[in-house]
């Protein structure tokens, strides 16, 4: 039976039913349908884009450079002033993430309790003085408890994030911020190899090495953001930064019945329930451990892979630039195609055959330069990001989105966990047992997108159906002030 399939009675006994109608859902009859702005409304947009998007970007800027610290730290010196080895280097890549899991469930106690301005503003403090303390390390022990502090306190970022996103834009709208969210991280790389090329040079300053400089700049950085967000980062769809008339106000309200989020802070754990029935929450699960696999691998080991190629330990760092830049690439080309096509599950699955190219050419390609072609097409967060779009787009209810996005988190946690210990040491340069679970992992991922797509468009098939047989009850007005799941929702319309 497929996901989402209630009996007939259950339907029609549903006593609060609201939800987009064809138009604000952006499909009529379970086919595409394009949206036309007002100008009002595209005034509106205008002013919630200019309060809010430097703030996303500028958080997942910072948070995707802390986090690869360690890999620019890798050739500034880290090994030789710890003592560390390969071994201890990979689980210091993957003890992060035992930190990001761990703060999963009060995450999402935090979220749904504490504005989120105050709350992330909170968290940037003290996960900047955790970065800035590793500059004082002496050996694993203590890189290793400094780095699950730093995991812990990151892990509240793309949960966040997520929920802000799929709060202030329509469901069309968020493939592309999503899509911009991971830009931000290729941003990092980029510039993340370009800064640290400059900070390569600090090596001695004031008796310090490098790596040690990287730490200390970066958490100094990530600390003063955190007053920022604190006092003016907006968390509410009609948040004061806006400055939205009373006429605004309204069209704001209409966005919020075609997003489906209902801000509330009452925990409803019939919500959790539902999601824990529905197939479609483990498949979405199980895709985000396959591709964070990869992920975790290059995130941590992509400044020594490059090395291994023959290059200098600054000219490796170099060439995160142009890995960045092709992330870029492709995650703009996902976007493009997922609104062109007005489809998530098919580029999904297209965006993670790339990269299966891009672990099977770092298996098969001779030791060199052109090796630099499968890091280029290794990443894995073109197809992450359609991930989290179907989540977002297709999940309602407050409390179950939330429930939603922590399970991608974990799952994320994971597989960014597993994937660094996949790159054994003894296989250097090639990693090939490593390289071979990647290319497996990207093409279940790709499967399961396909699967899940089927489900989604089999579900509309059904509701559609019941909706032309008059089998279903009359909308209700105000949807915005019902907190419904897409499951107690029926006139809901999945976006596949």
């Amino acid at each position: 039976m497929l996901f989402g399939q209630e009996k007939e009675k259950s339907i029609i006994n549903i006593e609060k039913i609201d939800s987009l109608d064809d138009e604000s859902s952006g499909r009529k009859d379970n086919t595409s349908k394009k949206f036309e702005y007002s100008a009002e409304e595209k005034r509106v947009l205008k002013k919630i884009n200019i309060a809010t998007v430097p703030f996303i970007c500028a958080i997942l800027f910072i948070q995707f450079i802390d986090k690869s610290t360690l890999n620019f730290s890798a050739v500034l010196g880290l090994y030789e002033d710890t003592g560390i080895t390969g071994t201890e280097f990979s689980w210091l890549g993957s003890i992060f993430y035992v930190g990001y899991l761990a703060f999963q469930i009060p995450n999402q106690y935090f979220m749904q309790r504490l504005p989120i301005s105050k709350y992330l503003g909170s968290i940037l403090l003290v996960w900047g003085v955790s970065l800035a303390c590793m500059a004082a390390t002496k050996n694993f022990g203590q890189l290793a408890g400094l780095r699950f502090l730093l995991g812990f306190w990151e892990a509240s970022t793309y949960p966040c994030i997520f929920l802000l996103i799929s709060t202030f834009y329509r469901r069309q709208e968020q493939v592309t911020w999503y899509g911009t969210m991971f830009i931000c991280n290729s941003v990092a790389t980029s510039c993340g190899g370009l800064i640290g090329y400059g900070i390569g040079h600090m090596q001695g300053v004031h008796g310090l090495s490098a790596w040690q400089w990287c730490m200390l700049i970066w958490g100094i950085i990530t600390t003063a953001l955190g007053f920022v967000y604190f006092f003016l980062l907006p968390d509410k769809a009609k948040s004061r930064w806006f400055r939205l008339t009373e006429e605004e106000e309204k069209i704001v309200d209409e966005r919020t019945r075609d997003n489906t989020v209902v801000q509330s802070k009452k925990f409803k754990k019939e919500h959790i329930i539902e999601a824990l029935k529905e197939p479609r929450f483990y498949c979405y699960f199980v895709i985000s451990f396959l591709l964070d696999l990869q992920n975790g691998c290059v995130t941590i080991f992509s400044s020594q892979i490059i090395k291994n190629m023959g290059f200098s330990n600054l000219e490796s760092i170099l060439l995160n630039i142009p890995k960045g830049v092709s992330t870029i690439l492709l995650l703009l080309l996902a976007v493009f195609l997922s609104k062109r096509f007005d489809e998530n599950g098919h580029v999904g699955a297209f965006m993670s055959i790339i990269s299966f190219l891009g672990a099977l050419f770092l298996t098969v390609i001779p030791t060199g330069g052109a090796m630099l072609v499968g890091i280029f097409l290794s990443a894995t967060s073109p197809a992450y990001t359609l991930l989290q779009t179907m989540i977002s787009n297709n999940v309602s209810g407050y409390t179950k989105k939330i429930f939603y996005t922590g399970g991608n988190l974990v799952a994320y946690c994971l597989g960014n966990f597993v994937g660094p210990l996949m790159m054994v040491d003894h296989e250097a340069p090639r990693y090939l047992s490593g390289m071979i679970g990647y290319m497996v992992a990207d093409v279940l991922a790709a499967v399961l997108f396909v699967y899940v797509r089927w489900s989604l468009a089999s579900e509309n098939k059904r509701r559609q159906k019941l909706k032309d047989e008059g089998k279903l009850p009359p909308q209700i007005e105000n949807r915005e002030l019902h907190d419904l799941t897409d499951r107690e929702d029926v006139h809901f319309m999945y976006r596949p």
